[in-house]
């Protein structure tokens, strides 16, 4: 069985992260904001995983990750809630319209 080391992994989480704090950075749509941040998410799964790969004794990693599932499962049905009761009133997309929401 050929095994990949653990670098590889860290690098394609690196780059998972970095595309995903860009994104939220940079965009302006509320739905791209979401996919980054559940980008960002997966990027730490990754790195979870990866190091229960190296400790394969100890289940903590993946514990954990299971974890950050079940919480971006949740953040994702948040956001869209909020992002579908937000363009119902603004009729816009836009994250820089949201300070129009106070009252």
């Amino acid at each position: 069985m050929i095994s990949v080391p653990i670098e590889y992994y860290l690098v394609v989480a690196a780059v998972l992260f970095v595309i995903g704090s860009i994104g939220f950075l940079l965009r302006r749509n509320l739905l791209v904001l979401l996919m980054s941040i559940e980008l960002m998410l997966n990027a730490v799964n990754l790195t979870l995983v990866a190091y229960n790969r190296v400790h394969p004794h100890d289940h903590a990693g993946q514990i954990f990750t299971f974890f950050v599932i079940a919480i971006a499962a949740a953040e994702a049905a948040v956001g869209l809630a909020i992002v579908l009761a937000f363009y119902r009133i603004r009729k816009t997309m836009r994250s820089d319209d949201a300070d129009l929401l106070r009252s």
